[in-house]
């Protein structure tokens, strides 16, 4: 198979490059064009990058309707994510951070922010320039929770052209349990100079509205209506033709009720509760979610001449938790929870990059510290359990990485980074402290060789870490060690028919020490601990073509197989069953036509296969299909659009022991864009 897949083609599909709507009738738009991306830091041809990657512009975002990460997912070969399949705890390749840990597996980094916990992958996609996905390890460049890979979103920079943007819609769910299911969004989007070729600014925000589809039987109301507000200021200073400074903030905030969530009927009978039936809780306890994320952010670029460039970026990130939950779903006080969390962690990076004719190098320093506060209180009719608990720590890198020709065709990519980290927490209630200290070395190797310019093969040896941890209980011994994963990989990237046809593959073998996992040390005391090792293997296999004018067809499938090699706990042996969230198949097929009168039109099939919940196997989101289908007018200033998601109504809900999180129903919207 992987000798098939070889023949075939690339791992880094380029289905960002959707033609352009202002002028889809030239001959040049028939092609695929090149995508610069900044994968490893600097700035690369896609095709010259030795990774997996998938990558999507703004005209890719808008033409597929992406607004959320979850709809990135859709469209990337072995990546899930979405608010039924883990809450914001993106899988890749099968590998998903415990959600007990609050970290990730796939950093995420916006405008170079770094995002490596669950909390903020429900922000927005918007107005940015593209979105890379990148799979396989990332420790050497980006370093602890990048061990699966990267989601790197880079937001579009304000310069000397005016645009703006208003778009507004609405929308109905296909079925609800009560309620009318209605939506809307509103969005605008604003660049302009302040001062010709010197300064800029830009502003984009978003405000959206759902009505939601659990009923609360006994109220009779909607549980999971959802609100959030979006905002975003870019300013941008361009004194010297080598100086360029970025200010970036962005502001979320929701508004939300209950989660889409409830019991399941095993989770109901183990609380001896009746089953109130499919998308209907009996919650007497006024849940909501207002928590809100903040993010600010200076970049410096200064290009000392055509090859050195000095990059610098600090930043901000707080998460202010604030939600109420009942974990019950039921009429008695059993289990409720009111958190008011903080979570603030401060970066900065510096690095100098080299970069002339097919030489390249990098050198780094990353340093981050993170300040968390957690204080809940756990509601029951007998008794409230208080918790105040502080977490500190601070992490230190130091990281490079060489691009070197050794032939006219071949090249040696290397890379190295030595990362510490520190941490203590102390609870505040048992007056009990924990202090712990980390290091890994993640280094990467890779040759890539180019049959001719438009076909380029690589091999690839790389190193990733998922940062240890504290337990929540001195009984645990109260810290766990950091997970390793070693990957090796095989790839090419090409393309054909006048770079109308672009084939991407790439096929790797994991092998995944002390991994970490919720350990039951009995059969009813839990600790997450560093009791498994594990081994997987798969291939992605990414297809665009542009078929003649107006009209392409993208294709994208990812197979992943991974299994526990040793994992044993007191409730069983789970040798040899397949690891939680990693659903063994995803593929997406679509096809787009856009004619230059103005009419548009595409439908998508999105496609996951089963994926397990729990060590035993027991319990899964089934194997699904869905179909988006997207129908418009475009000119120079406006667009319509009539656009469905899952129209068919497609159940796929996750299912654990003791819950359900629903899926999202299908549904039908309109679409209205004035640019000006």
């Amino acid at each position: 198979m992987i000798v098939g897949l070889w023949s075939f083609s690339q791992p880094c599909l380029l289905p960002a490059q959707d033609m352009d709507k202002s002028n889809p009738g030239t001959d040049e738009k028939t092609q695929i064009e090149a995508i610069t991306v900044t994968a490893q830091k600097q700035e690369e041809n896609i095709q010259e990058v030795p990774i997996s990657i998938s990558v999507f512009n703004n005209q890719a975002v808008e033409d597929r309707k992406i607004e959320s990460l979850s709809d990135v997912a859709d469209f990337v070969p072995n990546l899930v994510l979405g608010s039924n399949s883990g809450g914001g705890n993106p899988s890749m390749r099968g590998m998903r951070a415990p959600g007990e840990s609050l970290k990730v597996s796939t950093g995420m980094y916006i405008d170079g922010v770094p995002v490596l916990s669950v909390l903020g992958y429900q922000n927005p996609i918007l107005d940015i320039e593209r979105v890379e996905v990148l799979r396989g390890p990332q420790g050497t460049l980006y370093g602890k929770n990048a061990e699966a890979g990267v989601i790197n979103i880079v937001t579009r920079q304000p310069d000397n052209e005016f645009r703006g943007k208003i778009s507004v819609q609405g929308n109905k769910y296909l079925s609800a349990e009560t309620g009318r299911g209605l939506g809307s969004t509103a969005s605008l989007l604003v660049s302009t100079p302040l001062l010709e070729d010197q300064l800029f600014a830009g502003f984009s925000g978003k405000f959206t509205r759902q009505e939601g589809y659990i009923e609360n039987i006994s109220t009779g109301d909607t549980a999971n209506d959802h609100e959030n507000y979006y905002g975003r200021v870019h300013l941008r200073w361009t004194p010297t033709d080598q100086l360029d400074l970025s200010l970036i903030a962005a502001h979320t905030e929701l508004d939300d009720d209950g989660w889409d969530s409830g019991l399941s009927k095993s989770g109901a009978s183990s609380y001896g509760f009746p089953f109130y039936g499919y998308r209907k809780v009996a919650s007497n306890y006024d849940e909501s979610n207002t928590s809100t994320d903040s993010s600010q952010a200076l970049k410096l670029t200064y290009d000392f001449n055509d090859a050195f460039q000095l990059t610098s970026v600090t930043s901000r990130r707080v998460y202010k938790k604030t939600k109420k939950t009942d974990f019950d779903s039921n009429t008695i006080t059993k289990w409720h929870s009111n958190a008011h969390d903080t979570y603030t962690k401060i970066a900065q990076e510096v690095r100098l990059n080299y970069q002339k004719d097919k030489l390249q190098w990098l050198v780094g320093l990353f340093y981050d510290y993170d300040d968390d506060n957690g204080a809940s209180e756990m509601i029951s009719e007998s008794k409230t359990k208080v918790n105040d608990t502080d977490t500190k720590g601070s992490s230190c890198s130091i990281f490079t990485n060489l691009v070197y020709p050794l032939f006219d065709a071949l090249n040696m990519v290397g890379g190295l980074r030595y990362e510490s980290q520190d941490k203590e927490k102390i609870d505040n209630i048992k007056n009990l402290e924990w202090d712990g200290s980390w290091d890994s070395i993640t280094p990467k190797l890779a040759l890539e060789y180019f049959f001719s310019p438009s076909i380029m093969s690589y091999i690839s040896a790389t190193k990733g870490f998922l940062s240890g941890g504290f337990n929540s209980d001195e009984a645990s011994g109260g810290t766990y060690d950091e997970e390793e994963l070693w990957s090796y990989e095989i790839g090419m990237k090409s393309a054909f028919w006048d770079n109308r046809l672009v084939v991407n593959a790439a096929a790797y073998y994991m092998d995944i020490e002390d991994m970490q996992v919720i350990e039951y040390v009995t059969p009813s005391d839990l600790y997450l601990t560093n009791a498994a090792e594990a081994g997987g293997f798969g291939f992605e296999l990414e297809v665009t073509a542009r078929l003649f004018d107006g009209l392409s067809v993208v294709a994208g499938f990812g197979y992943n197989h991974i299994e526990f090699d040793t994992f044993e706990d007191a409730n069983g042996n789970y040798e040899g069953n397949m690891a939680t969230y990693a659903p063994e198949y995803t593929f997406n097929i679509g096809a787009q036509y856009r004619h230059r009168n103005g009419f548009y039109a595409r439908a998508d099939l999105i496609g996951y296969d089963k994926m397990y919940t729990d060590y035993e196997n027991t319990y899964k989101r089934d194997a699904y299909q869905v179909v988006n289908v997207k129908i418009g007018y475009e000119t120079d200033r406006y667009d319509i659009y009539l656009y469905g998601k899952n129209i068919f109504d497609e159940e796929y809900d996750t299912v654990d022991k003791y819950y359900i999180s629903y899926s999202d129903p299908g549904a039908i919207g309109l679409q209205l864009t004035y640019r000006f």
